[in-house]
């Protein structure tokens, strides 16, 4: 039996907490967060004994006979929280972005490395088959060598109220506000794209990228939340094996409510993924087909999700990914596009 703790009981808590429910051996034995009523409700609604809630986090790790942990803290805390629990002997499951900046990043991999105990970051679009069956091949050399990648995330939630009303809703409101702790798109859904292009392709080797954050209200304010994190993120990119690419994300895509989308090229094939028409399969062209220009559907299997990965990596003893290095790994990218921006200039990774 994996006895699992939450750390932070907030919206994507939930998510986490159905998903090791849901994993055959597995129990969630405590949780903890700040505010004492929101925790005690965390733990009743996902059947976590009363006595499994806390409100101080060193005093879980001491009393709650707990062989792993989810962090699932506002982003700031990512990274104090996941070295304590290490320091404490526990394998360590992390929400994303793994830390604030890549210092902090590389802190965290010294951390588990010194703990021998298994680490992970959620970026949740590696559970969708599509994107796993599109690493193998790519990395298997079926596209031969890789030319040219474009990779984006949109959504609409600026734009239009896709998703409510971001005006009056703090959850979002806070998202557009550095004060609040926001990095704008780029450090709220930059951290997934980034891994989504990387991880079939290949890492970065130099970027660069243009911020911006678009007037959207008087002085650009509203109540207590100045709307200063940027809405848009646009990168040019060379990869380390020579291909070019593009990879951008924004908030005023009107139409996507949350689409990711993925194409790869090179001197045998093309493939694609577009999540807006499905993440069980992917788009090919290669072989017979690639000087026609024809493109085949191709379904794949469902592949484990991050949480299977985690407790199933417990039990073996084998590291699985995606682990802390790779979330550094994305990290080094996402700080390059922070300094090309203030810097106007393309910034090697």
């Amino acid at each position: 039996m994996v006895r699992v703790a939450i750390i932070g009981t907030g919206r994507m808590a939930n998510t986490h907490a159905k998903n090791f429910n849901a994993i055959k051996g597995c129990k969630l034995v405590a949780a903890a967060d700040v505010d004492r009523a929101r925790v005690e409700k965390f733990c009743a609604e996902h059947g976590i004994p009363a006595a499994g809630a806390y409100t101080d986090v060193t005093q879980m790790l001491a009393s709650a006979g707990i062989d792993a942990v989810s962090i699932v803290t506002p982003d700031g805390f990512h990274a104090p929280l996941s070295i304590q629990c290490l320091r404490a002997g526990k394998h360590v499951l992390c929400e994303k972005p793994l830390a604030l900046n890549y210092t902090e990043a590389r802190t965290m991999v010294n951390a588990a490395r010194k703990a021998g105990t298994i680490n992970m970051v959620n970026l949740s679009y590696r559970n969708w088959p599509c994107i796993q069956a599109v690493h193998d091949l790519v990395r298997a050399g079926k596209l031969g060598e890789l030319r040219h990648v474009e990779a984006s995330y949109l959504q609409a939630w600026l734009a239009s109220k896709v998703w409510g009303d971001w005006r009056t809703t703090p959850a979002w409101l806070w998202r557009l506000s550095s004060k609040h702790g926001s990095k704008g798109v780029l450090g709220d859904v930059g951290v997934h794209i980034v891994d989504f292009a990387t991880f079939p392709a290949g890492p970065v080797a130099n970027v660069y990228c243009k911020l911006k954050a678009f007037k959207k209200a008087p002085r650009n304010r509203i109540g207590e939340y100045t709307l200063d994190a940027n809405d848009s993120a646009v990168m040019t990119v060379e990869f380390a094996n020579g291909a070019l690419g593009t990879i951008h994300t924004t908030r005023w895509s009107g139409g996507h409510a949350n689409r990711l989308y993925l194409k790869i090229s090179g001197t045998l094939g093309s493939i694609e993924i577009d999540s807006e028409r499905t993440t069980t399969g992917y788009r090919i062209c290669t072989g017979p087909d690639f000087d026609k220009a024809q493109w085949k559907d191709v379904t794949v299997k469902a592949t484990p999700s991050n949480y299977q990965r985690f407790i199933t990596s417990i039990r073996t003893g084998k590291q699985d990914q995606p682990d802390f290095e790779r979330g550094a790994e994305v990290q080094k990218v996402l700080d390059a596009c922070f300094q090309s921006d203030e810097l106007h200039a393309p910034v090697s990774v």
